[in-house]
């Protein structure tokens, strides 16, 4: 009997709990055809919500009418859902210019003037002036589209190809020069450091009575081309760069190296 007691108890749990979630679900409104402020109030009675989603061009539905409708008529959900729909702008009444070869400026200024939504889409195109339309869809002149938006696709700037700056010190600058010559670079200039220096006794060998002299300051590094300077040999090495290895550099930049 106690079995038989617990079996229809939780017989009856699960009855009372299909019938109310079947209570809490509805069936979807056909809004097709309808007004937005029709489709929502139809919507509100059953517990739903209601938007407009997109809008296209028919030449069947009228304008501010409803085309379609997500979720699809006789559809079930829960209370709450909210549903969406595709409103009519009725016939295409706008001509389709054509912007291809203007600019991108002229292009979105004139496409927005007639209402059309505007996207674009950056291409790199050799020879291409920057900021120029290549291509459009729709085509100017075109008929039956379908929705009022045009896409774009523009010329990008070409963007200089970057590289990682290697590191030649230690290398001989022979070596260094045909290096960056292979890879499309000009070594803009070299400076022969300068070994000559002052240097002072050191405190052990100071006579007595005298003031120990400080050493006399490093000459600076001698840049190739200065008065009473020689050019580097291609054996000389690389004992510092500029700029540093592992920064990124682009095409044209300047390249400085120092050898001994």
């Amino acid at each position: 009997m106690t079995l038989l007691l617990i079996t229809v108890a939780l017989v009856s749990a699960l009855v009372t709990m299909r019938v109310a979630l079947h209570a809490r679900e509805v069936e979807v409104p056909d809004l097709r055809g309808r007004t937005p402020a029709e489709a929502r109030r139809l919507a509100e009675d059953r517990g739903l919500s209601a938007q407009a989603d997109r809008q296209y061009y028919s030449a069947t539905v009228a304008e501010g009418r409803i085309i379609s409708q997500t979720p699809a008529a006789g559809s079930v959900v829960r209370r709450g859902w909210n549903l969406r729909f595709t409103l009519s702008l009725g016939p295409q009444r706008v001509t389709i210019p054509q912007v291809i070869g203007g600019s991108q400026r002229a292009a979105m200024i004139t496409l927005q003037q007639r209402g059309l939504d505007v996207s674009t889409s950056d291409v790199n195109v050799p020879g291409a002036i920057a900021g120029q339309v290549l291509a459009q869809n729709p085509p100017a002149n075109a008929t039956d589209v379908a929705a009022p938006k045009v896409n774009l696709l523009v010329a990008s700037d070409s963007a200089p190809e970057a590289y990682v700056m290697p590191s030649f010190v230690g290398r001989p600058l022979g070596s260094v020069t045909l290096a960056m010559k292979d890879a499309g670079f000009t070594l803009e200039k070299v400076t022969v450091a300068d070994q000559s220096a002052q240097l002072a006794l050191p405190n052990s060998a100071t006579p007595p009575g005298q003031t120990p002299q400080a050493p006399a300051p490093t000459a600076p590094p001698s840049p190739v081309g200065a008065p009473n300077s020689a050019a580097p040999s291609p054996a000389a090495i690389v004992v510092s760069q500029q700029p540093a290895a592992g920064q990124r550099i682009v095409a044209g930049s300047e390249i400085r190296l120092v050898v001994r």
